[in-house]
């Protein structure tokens, strides 16, 4: 199994790098690319690290060595957020990166499960689509964002509000995008938690509002990132899990929906040997979380419309 790592030498990219240098599985290979010079130096240190994961390392304006035979490409290169910024401004800035990157994609590696961790998440994989779809190579079952983070930050988020461990805890589906106003976490389908109401909506605020909290609690020196790497790696194994055909793999990201009001939707999923083998239901809802649900739709909508018109455009 190989996997491509695009944006190795960022904040994101370093942890991830390390995470899956220790657990990916044995005779792996891990490919490091970066436009930044240090990339290879990177792929050595890690190399000192005595796991049977091989690791290369690349660097400069073109990204082909690193995907060549990619099984898996995880995109963590671009911008990270600072404080005040609209993420329409951070689509700008980063959506230049992610089409030139997809361009190298479909040349070298358009088999190639790909994963994005870049915001933001739902417009830049919209726009994503896009480019695989008009290069011919565009699969919905192998094109996922990343958005586990939100999964695990609920997880922390209720152990932390009910003090329990937080191993002990089965965090709920996270539904919607992957922005505050379009996230939201369905408590309901994980009844043994017995949430009050009151509960249900400080801990979903938390969860909304966790990645401004990092950005300011960082003091405009970065975002979320070592709890982004850790995202990234639960979701990579599980997703080499199913490619190499363990049954039954569920997990929560951010796809091409069959809603008929969203054209892409963070939802429930199985996976299998060729990717997305099954989109899961997200109902039944709760009356206050249909509400919710219908609320966030206009903002999700506009975030998926601003990736594909970003194409059509090229108003980055």
């Amino acid at each position: 199994m190989k996997v491509a790592l695009l944006g190795a030498a960022g904040g994101i990219g370093q942890a991830l790098a390390l995470l899956l240098k220790i657990q990916l599985p044995t005779k792996s290979v891990l490919a490091l690319y970066d436009i930044a010079p240090v990339t290879p130096g990177i792929a050595v240190d890690l190399s000192h690290i005595p796991t049977a994961v091989s690791v290369t390392g690349y660097a400069g304006p073109d990204p082909t060595p690193a995907l060549q035979g990619a099984d898996i490409v995880l995109i963590a290169a671009g911008l990270p957020r600072k404080p005040g910024m609209q993420r329409k401004d951070l689509f700008t800035a980063n959506a230049a990166i992610i089409d030139s990157l997809i361009q190298k994609i479909v040349l070298v590696a358009p088999e190639a499960c790909l994963g994005i961790i870049t915001n933001p998440l739902n417009s830049l994989v919209p726009l994503a689509a896009t480019l695989l779809a008009k290069a011919g190579v565009y699969n919905w079952r192998k094109l996922f964002g990343i958005t586990t983070l939100d999964q695990i930050r609920a997880a922390a988020f209720i152990a932390e509000f009910i003090d329990t461990e937080p191993q002990a805890i089965l965090p709920p589906p996270v539904i919607g995008g992957h922005s505050a106003e379009t996230l939201l976490p369905l408590f309901s389908q994980r009844n043994p938690l017995r949430l009050t109401p009151l509960q249900s909506t400080q801990i979903t605020q938390r969860i909304q509002q966790a990645g401004t909290e990092v950005v300011n609690a960082k003091a405009g020196h970065g975002s979320a990132t070592l709890a982004m790497a850790y995202a990234g790696v639960q979701f990579t194994l599980s997703l080499i899990q199913a490619l190499q055909g363990a049954p039954s793999i569920e997990i929560t990201a951010y796809v091409a929906s069959e809603h008929p009001d969203c054209r892409f939707l963070a939802q429930p999923l199985c996976l299998g040997p060729e990717g997305i083998a099954q989109r899961l239901p997200i109902t039944p809802f709760t009356p206050d979380e249909q509400q919710a649900f219908e609320q966030l739709l206009p903002a999700l909508q506009a975030d998926i419309q601003l990736g594909e018109q970003g194409y059509s455009l090229r108003t980055f």
